[in-house]
């Protein structure tokens, strides 16, 4: 009977390791952030047509479903290496657009210190 207590303590410690490791790599893969969905499929691709076509340049870096702004959310990193959030409705109609001021910051640090 000794036997069957640690058996099911072991299968209980793997099952316990099991869901705290699925736990961890579902985290990571979402970026920590539970509220993003990285947008899937065929809305990935019309998504990131359209983004493209707006920005006409660059490549898409991110993108979300269900964003605060708009129902899609594509991160184009442009070919100078600035980052523009690009914002589609439903139907993939651009909706709005924010550049990452983060970069420009940057950028300007720079061009001061040379």
């Amino acid at each position: 009977m000794a036997v069957d207590k640690r058996l099911v303590g072991l299968v209980g410690g793997v099952a316990l390791i099991a869901v705290a490791g699925f736990g961890v790599r579902s985290v990571v893969a979402s970026g920590g952030d539970d509220n993003e969905v990285a947008i899937a499929g065929d809305a990935l691709d019309k998504a990131s047509a359209a983004a493209l076509a707006h920005t006409g340049e660059g490549r898409v870096s991110d993108t979300e479903v269900g964003d605060e702004e708009s129902l899609y959310e594509v991160e184009v990193t442009l070919d100078d290496g600035s980052q523009v959030d690009v914002q589609l409705d439903e139907n993939f109609n651009v909706v709005g657009e924010e550049a990452d001021h983060a970069n420009e910051d940057e950028s300007t640090e720079s061009g001061e210190n040379e």
